[in-house]
């Protein structure tokens, strides 16, 4: 497996995928904020939790480029296509089993079912994350299309 590479190029690739959800959200195409997301499930402080939630989601980054620096491993070929395949099904998962779960696990997030004591402070997700708006499963799609192409294109898989 090439470490040097997951090492490296595993934090490029976390920062351009947590760059392009951060400018799509900025440009007003989605609600979703990951660093505030993810950092809010730790850390009360909505600015607190951006930098938490930057710092987990590279954490999770590294994470999932050990994955893909496994498969091209074992199936012995890396490229940006394989890697952006491996980014689509990344996605995929990430919307119909990961993000579904949230509810269920993070202490601020409401649930859809959730009644009107709930003292949660952000929206649940929704199905394929469509609470945030429409464009957020594209936006989450291509972001990972990206995050994928870069480890399919650094990587080696020997």
């Amino acid at each position: 497996m090439d470490w040097g590479g997951w090492a490296v190029f595993g934090l490029v690739a976390t920062t351009v995928l947590t760059a392009v959800l951060i400018l799509v959200q900025l440009a007003g195409r989605t609600r979703l904020d990951l660093p505030l997301l993810l950092g809010s499930a730790l850390v009360a402080d909505p600015d607190q939790a951006r930098v938490v939630g930057f710092a987990v989601h590279l954490g999770f980054g590294q994470l999932f480029a050990a994955f893909y620096a496994a498969g091209f491993a074992t199936l012995d070929r890396a490229g940006w296509w394989l890697g952006a395949l491996f980014g689509f099904i990344h996605a995929i998962v990430a919307l119909t089993v990961l993000v579904p779960l949230l509810p269920g696990v993070h202490p601020r997030m409401a649930s859809d079912r959730a009644g009107p004591d709930s003292i949660a402070v952000l929206q649940p997700p929704g199905p394929l994350a469509l609470n945030y708006g429409w464009a957020t499963p594209l936006v989450t799609i291509a972001a990972h299309l990206v995050y994928g192409a870069v480890l399919g294109l650094a990587l080696h898989p020997s």
